[in-house]
């Protein structure tokens, strides 16, 4: 039994005769006819009784026509899903993104223009930090990240450019240092410093580490923050100042200030699409093509 069979079927019982379902479907009567018989011939039972007047359904041709318009409306359901799938109109993509670059309006816009295209594909944003994304990309428990990495990329990555950043000085907004803003890094020596953890973002801590080193600045950093969410909360109870990424400046949170320095402006930090090659997910094709859609980004800030 072949759902053609099932289709021819269905389209006799519905035109009333076999002449008229050959019409129906442009099939020639003949060889409607005869795939009328095999299927009879398959299930071993008449489907019709026929007679002067023309024909109509037995008992199991009448079980079959009910079956067989569930089983062709099933069928049609399934290949449409199934294209859909293909096409990466319908799924799901799991996506990382840096906790910093959640608001971030470049984000956000992909997200949307994403969303507007595809509006059945469903998104699983999870907020982590550069490290953790590298590690669940590795895995392949992550379809694509925003992240930053080395401008080599990473091995077993393929990555794109999203975006330039560089670093922003966030302090108390009850401090001196909101009230006179300082001008140079050397002004900050005798500050107490809020940090991150180097394991929590590798290539973002030594980009930065580096610029300060030949900026011969020092840091004196007397709390740590699990990520900068946790370390602007720490800002905004006065626990010191921090050094973070400008796209920070985004969310802007009650009780921070955040100022632009030259010195900070100068370091680039640029922030990448990255994904792995093996993973030929549809949905995730479709986000790769518009991510390389994208208008280049500006070039860094130049000190």
């Amino acid at each position: 039994m072949e759902f053609r069979q099932l289709h021819y079927f269905v389209a006799v019982v519905e035109a009333g005769s076999i002449s008229a379902a050959s019409r129906r479907v442009h099939v020639a009567q003949p060889a409607l006819t005869r795939q009328i018989h095999l299927l009879e011939e398959d299930l071993e039972t008449r489907l019709f009784e026929r007679h002067a007047r023309g024909i109509r359904l037995t008992v199991a041709g009448q079980a079959l026509y009910e079956e067989a318009q569930q089983l062709l409306d099933r069928r049609t359901r399934l290949k449409a899903r199934l294209t859909a799938l293909g096409q990466g109109v319908v799924g799901k993509v799991s996506l990382g993104v840096t906790v910093t670059h959640l608001w971030v309006p470049q984000v956000a816009g992909l997200l949307g223009r994403y969303r507007e295209r595809f509006p059945q594909v469903a998104f699983e944003v999870f907020p982590l930090l550069s490290g953790p994304q590298l590690e669940r990309l590795r895995e392949g428990t992550l379809d694509a990240g925003i992240l930053y990495l080395d401008d080599s990329g990473q091995p077993g990555l393929e990555t794109r450019l999203l975006q330039h950043d560089s670093l922003v000085l966030a302090v108390p907004a009850n401090s001196s240092w909101a009230e006179v803003p300082p001008t140079r890094l050397e002004q900050l020596a005798d500050a107490e410093f809020v940090w991150g953890f180097r394991s929590a973002s590798p290539v973002y801590f030594d980009r930065m580490q580096a610029h300060f080193q030949r900026l011969g600045f020092h840091p004196r950093v007397v709390q740590y923050g699990a990520d900068n969410i946790a370390i602007l909360s720490m800002v905004a109870a006065g626990l010191g100042i921090a050094i973070l990424p400008a796209a920070s400046s985004h969310h802007p949170m009650p009780g921070i200030r955040f100022l632009h320095l030259p010195e900070l402006d100068a370091c680039a930090m640029p922030l990448w699409f990255a994904w792995r090659p093996g993973n030929d997910s549809p949905a995730l094709c479709n986000l790769i093509e518009l991510v390389e859609s994208l208008d280049a980004p500006a070039g860094p800030a130049q000190g």
